[in-house]
């Protein structure tokens, strides 16, 4: 039980006797753990190393402006920045993936509440400051795809190649380039829990949201529905969809081209984050997941405004065979430098 290096912090913040009990981590440096005090109170201690590259202070202004915005971003309870420790607000246990799983039929119930945070989302302006997520910064995001899967992380390996696929996406994107809204990019079941004895939007607990952008409000919708680590079912995904467009007006056309082109340039930033997570960082797992994710990639590409993006992921990216797949595998924390 992990409790000395933070003792003099949990003092300092009232909770010196509470115990800590380690959470699951994520695909980051940072590290959580359960803080459990005498009195029956509950919080999360987040860990996040400066020496590691974390950084708190994103995560302390988006949980600020969520809360102002009436959702359940955690209540921060303690922080010392210097050091990367943060005291939150304990959300619980419930999270979306789990209880889907457990009972297939809140799957629905879940997604369509889920929906109404995007929708809320999408009235307001997203805050000073956030990175643009655009066509002047997706594509080379995307083109991750390029630099892990297939060249192993050597990003000048095919740089015509690269800059085609780079332009592609640049040319699908501008279209969508207008006014942004806060997009968390990593909105999905594993980090939406549920809240029922809260109201509306509230209901659904956020996290891991550290790397929020401005960008086009179906990049989350996206994030949720095209999931890496678990399958949606078609029902809820239409419902869910067609619930976004009854809360917020898009036009349905319009809408779905946007949809394509966030689709196409996650999933293509995602399979090369996967594959460098197996190879540089040592976490083959994260292979695994990498068909569902080509899955959603071939959907969205046979959106008819993407067909010259389509040709050039076609010709350019091997599919994840089992024997693709194994090769990554087979190379797993091998490459020492990003």
């Amino acid at each position: 039980m992990q409790t000395d290096p933070f003792r003099d912090f949990l003092d300092a913040a009232g909770w010196g006797a509470a115990m800590l009990h380690p959470l699951a981590g994520d695909a980051s440096n940072r590290r959580y753990s359960r803080v459990a005090a005498p009195d029956g109170r509950r919080a999360v201690l987040m860990d996040a190393p400066p020496e590691r590259g974390e950084d708190v202070r994103p995560f302390l202004a988006i949980a600020r402006h969520l809360s102002g915005l009436g959702l359940s971003a955690p209540a921060i309870l303690a922080a010392e920045e210097a050091r990367g420790l943060l005291l939150i607000e304990d959300l619980g246990d419930g999270l979306f993936a789990r209880l889907a799983a457990a009972d297939p039929a809140c799957e629905e119930p879940l997604y369509l509440a889920a929906i109404e945070v995007l929708a809320e989302l999408s009235r307001h302006a997203a805050p000073a400051g956030l990175m643009p997520y655009d066509s002047t910064t997706m594509p080379d995001l995307g083109a991750l795809a390029l630099d892990w899967y297939l060249h192993g992380g050597d990003r000048g390996a095919d740089p015509a190649t690269r800059a085609a696929l780079a332009e592609a996406l640049r040319a699908a994107l501008a279209p969508h380039d207008g006014p942004r809204v806060l997009v968390q990019r990593d909105y999905h079941a594993e980090n939406l829990l549920w809240l029922p004895e809260r109201a509306g939007a509230a209901r659904v607990g956020l996290l891991d949201f550290q790397d929020a952008a401005a960008g086009h409000p179906a990049y989350d919708l996206v994030s949720l529905l095209e999931d890496a680590r678990r399958d949606v079912s078609p029902a809820t995904v239409a419902a869910a969809k067609a619930h976004y467009l009854a809360l917020t007006g898009a036009d349905p056309e319009t809408f779905a081209t946007a949809y394509a082109a966030m689709g196409a340039q996650r999933n293509l930033r995602i399979i090369g984050v996967f594959a460098r997570l197996s190879l540089h960082f040592g976490k083959p797992h994260y292979v695994d997941l990498i068909p569902r994710v080509w899955d959603h990639l071939m959907t969205d590409l046979a959106h008819p405004s993407l067909a010259g993006l389509y040709d050039i992921v076609r010709h350019a990216l091997p599919q994840p065979t089992p024997t693709r797949l194994e090769e990554l595998k087979a190379r797993c924390g091998t490459v020492p430098t990003l």
